[in-house]
């Protein structure tokens, strides 16, 4: 079965689109008029082998609040839609991923409960013109529509680029192995209470 969706959503302030493949190549195609946040979004489809393509067009003449975040909740309603019924999954998914001197963890269960614990002491407000308060506006609205507890620890770093690399970094990899079948788990949904 195809782990793909198509996920529309439209408001006074953004018109977004997403197309995802969880099961894809890590091709990545972005026109979202928020630069720094498509380079994050590339590192989430080239490190979770996740096919990705988001079209947005928000109200940026004000600034970049509702389109970051209002691609977040795109993207988590799009997740929550390929996920399924979620059988045979591994469910849990974490990784470390370090750029020279940042460190960050980021361990996710795809639980059918929204959740979101982040911890991220950015050395600056800003990357360019990108306000970095927006990455857990993102998150957030990520963990509230694909319904998934995330975890977000930046552990270590000085450099704010390198700091926001390795937290989409690690998530790209966190979200591949909990998205990962698991052989031994047949058509079995992995939760004791039989469904997530």
């Amino acid at each position: 079965m195809a782990r793909t969706a198509r996920v529309e959503r439209n408001t006074l302030e953004t018109r977004i689109a997403v197309d995802l493949n969880l099961d894809g190549t890590g091709q990545a195609r972005f026109e979202t008029g928020v630069p720094f946040l498509e380079h994050m979004l590339e590192q989430i489809a080239r490190h979770g082998l996740i096919d990705l393509d988001i079209v947005a067009d928000g109200d940026l003449h004000i600034d970049a609040h509702h389109t970051v975040e209002d691609i977040g909740i795109t993207l988590g309603q799009a997740f929550a839609r390929a996920f399924g019924d979620k059988k045979g999954i591994r469910r849990y998914g974490h990784a470390y991923v370090p750029l020279d001197e940042a460190l960050s963890r980021v361990v996710l269960d795809l639980s059918g409960r929204p959740g979101l614990d982040f911890h991220v002491d950015f050395t600056r407000a800003m990357i360019g013109s990108f306000d970095v308060d927006l990455f857990h506006e993102f998150f957030q609205g990520f963990v509230n529509h694909a319904l998934v507890t995330l975890h977000i620890d930046n552990l270590r770093g000085v450099n704010v680029h390198h700091q926001a690399e390795t937290v989409f970094k690690a998530f790209g990899r966190a979200l591949r192995m909990a998205l990962e079948i698991d052989p031994r788990m047949g058509d079995a949904v992995p939760s004791t209470k039989g469904s997530l």
